[in-house]
């Protein structure tokens, strides 16, 4: 063991030691391998948003209820909200930037009486979310794909298998790139960010350049429509809304990524802002030129491509004259898509194995497992793209149960976004949450709420965290409702049957199983406030005392048997009278996640001895030779 000189001054965090240690702070280890940048991160939200290409494939819902001019002022507000939701989501991300995401943040944000239950329902609703969203981003690349062969061949009858068999083989294209070439995952990212961006303005320049006619201005802006026959305009108009919250909500992917990315608690925060700001303004620039050039929406709904749910294809098909030409511009969209299947996928297989690690699912021990070698959670991501394959079974039956299947997507997340928000909101309006400055030299605990880097400050940031709750709860309250009357059973939305449905099963599964094993985020690695309260603890463990029984153990904070392991080793220094020297303080650092030049900077301790602990050692302190490399380290440090 190399010695360390005294005095030592604090170093540079060197790269990846910050990320380890503000995941320590929330009691996980880094396991998962941080390939991703700020560019990259920036492509992979990009990816998911696809807003300017949602926008185009979702537009006539706006349409329907709202008219063009309903369409326009709605996705103004649609998107003004989103940037409060994911403003508000991005100071969370920065606080606890984890995989585990919106239930994670519940447990440290509810109230202790209840917030082992909502963090566990929490974790059902955006696992079942994601996983919906998953397979609606997938069956919106097959069917484009059919309506794609059949704008150019009149013969063609399309058949629901179709478009089933095609959403399989999207996710199988996302299974490939997520398991055998994930390494390459980032990079692929920031191509795919290069397309999103050259493919808006490959798009945008023919379709307007070429149209033979246009629509006024007036028409544009000033009319409404009532297409589902609602009671009133302002009714229809909030209806309509919801086309333009599918093309623009998802942000939090990159949260279920975090353990993936480097600098975190920053480059999250940020990507999320960036993407949401700029898919925003991409999208609005679209859906002003497609109503623009769109004079006779009631032809191109009811052409060939409109009956199969994607009017805009015979707009681009009007508007350049050609088949070939407007193949060309579809695909840009068909290969976005695709490239939005890989990146749910990833984001839905971290959210599994996120959960199954804290013990929230069936099987978590397999689960929970990170593919060595891969550096991926290979089995998460194999069981969601199994859950995929099973709901595209629904479509080749009955594509109304499909959709509502998929329904749950909008519905589960924001529910998600409004729970986790309005904690914050109270937290943050009663100053529960702390700035890192003032537990700069606190052992601190688990879980603590501590602002992030990423903040709003102020009344500013109450005023936007409320301004998310509110918007949250109008778009989750509208996305329960049938697009026309009167409603039959072909055309009713049963998103609230499927959203009852996660919740009911995720509250019987709780009471009847999970509450014996689900306890909250798993502490992975143990805070240095656990070192200190439980010191004499599991120092007694060494001496045989019996305050060292397993209920103080579990009470000190250590629920499994291997970290409690690594506490009895900190818990040496209660062979020096309850003190604790330098070095075995230094241990219980280490243990604690600290980098080697931090521990030393912190104690500015002599020279430590170089030397290997003996078998009798290894045995005193309850340590087996086969124990972690880390557990090793320790004993290193504490052999004076």
């Amino acid at each position: 063991m190399e010695k360390v000189p005294c005095n030592s001054e604090i170093q540079p965090v060197i790269k990846g030691e910050r990320d380890a240690q503000v995941l320590a702070r929330l009691g996980k280890k880094s396991v998962l391998e941080r390939r991703f940048g700020l560019l990259s991160v920036i492509g992979f939200t990009c990816t998911v948003l696809v807003t300017w290409e949602g926008s185009l494939i979702l537009f006539t819902t706006g349409l329907t209820n709202g008219g063009s001019a309903g369409l326009v002022y709605g996705y103004l507000f649609v998107w003004i909200g989103t940037i409060a939701v994911f403003t508000t989501m991005a100071e969370l991300a920065s606080m606890a930037p984890t995989a585990g995401g919106q239930y994670h943040w519940v447990w440290m944000l509810a109230p202790p009486w209840c917030r082992k239950f909502l963090s566990y329902i929490m974790g059902w609703l955006i696992i079942c979310g994601w996983q919906a969203i998953l397979a609606g981003v997938g069956y919106l690349g097959g069917t484009m794909v059919v309506a794609l062969i059949q704008l150019n061949h009149d013969y063609y009858v399309p058949e629901l298998w179709h478009g089933t068999l095609l959403f399989w083989a999207f996710v199988v294209v996302a299974v490939f790139i997520n398991t055998v070439t994930s390494s390459v995952l980032p990079k692929i990212e920031i191509f795919i960010l290069v397309v999103h961006v050259v493919g808006f303005f490959a798009v945008l320049i023919p379709v307007v350049d070429l149209a033979p006619n246009k629509a006024s201005a007036h028409d544009v802006f000033t009319q409404f429509s009532n297409g589902g026959a609602w009671p009133s305009q302002g009714l229809s108009f909030f209806i309509g809304l919801v086309g333009n919250v599918f093309a623009m909500f998802g942000c939090d992917s990159t949260v279920h990524m975090a353990e993936e990315i480097e600098n975190a608690e920053v480059v999250v925060p940020w990507s999320m802002l960036v993407a949401t700001v700029l898919n925003g303004a991409f999208g609005f620039a679209i859906v002003i030129a497609v109503l623009f050039v769109t004079t006779d929406i009631t032809a191109a709904l009811a052409s060939p491509t409109g009956l199969l749910g994607y009017p805009f294809m015979q707009i681009f098909y009007d508007a350049t004259g050609s088949k070939a030409g407007a193949s060309v511009l579809i695909a840009i969209l068909v290969i976005m898509d695709a490239a939005g299947t890989v990146v749910v996928m990833a984001t839905a297989s971290r959210l599994v194995w996120a959960f199954a690690r804290d013990r929230g699912l069936p099987g978590w021990q397999s689960v929970s497992k990170v593919q060595s070698g891969m550096a991926i959670p290979l089995l998460a991501v194999i069981i969601t793209s199994l859950v995929a394959f099973l709901i595209g079974l629904i479509n080749i039956g009955s594509s109304t149960a499909f959709n509502d299947v998929i329904s749950l997507g909008v519905s589960s997340l924001y529910a998600s976004y409004i729970i986790v928000e309005s904690l914050l909101l109270w937290r943050r309006c009663t100053d529960a949450i702390r700035q890192a400055t003032d537990v700069a030299n606190d052992t601190g605990e688990a879980n603590q709420l501590i602002w992030g880097p990423f903040r709003l400050p102020g009344v500013f940031g109450i005023i936007v965290n409320a301004s998310a709750v509110v918007f949250g709860i109008i778009i989750f309250f509208f996305s329960f409702w049938p697009v026309a009357t009167p409603v039959t059973a072909a055309h009713m939305n049963f998103s609230v049957l499927m959203t009852g449905s996660v919740v009911l099963f995720a509250v019987l599964y709780y009471a009847l199983w999970a509450r014996k094993s689900y306890t909250g985020p798993i502490v992975e690695v143990t805070p240095l406030s656990m070192i200190a309260a439980g010191w004499n603890v599991f120092g007694a463990a060494l001496s045989g005392r019996p305050e060292a029984s397993a209920s103080s153990l579990e009470d000190a904070g250590m629920r499994d048997e291997a970290s409690r392991r690594k506490m009895r080793a900190a818990g040496a220094g209660s062979a020096y009278g309850g003190k604790m020297p330098g070095p075995v303080q230094g241990g219980a650092l280490a243990v604690a996640g600290w980098p080697k030049h931090a521990v030393v900077a912190l104690l500015s301790e002599a020279p430590l001895k170089a030397q290997e602990p003996s078998a009798t050692l290894l045995a005193e302190w309850d340590i087996a030779p086969e124990a972690p490399k880390h557990s090793v380290e320790l004993v290193r440090l504490l052999a004076l």
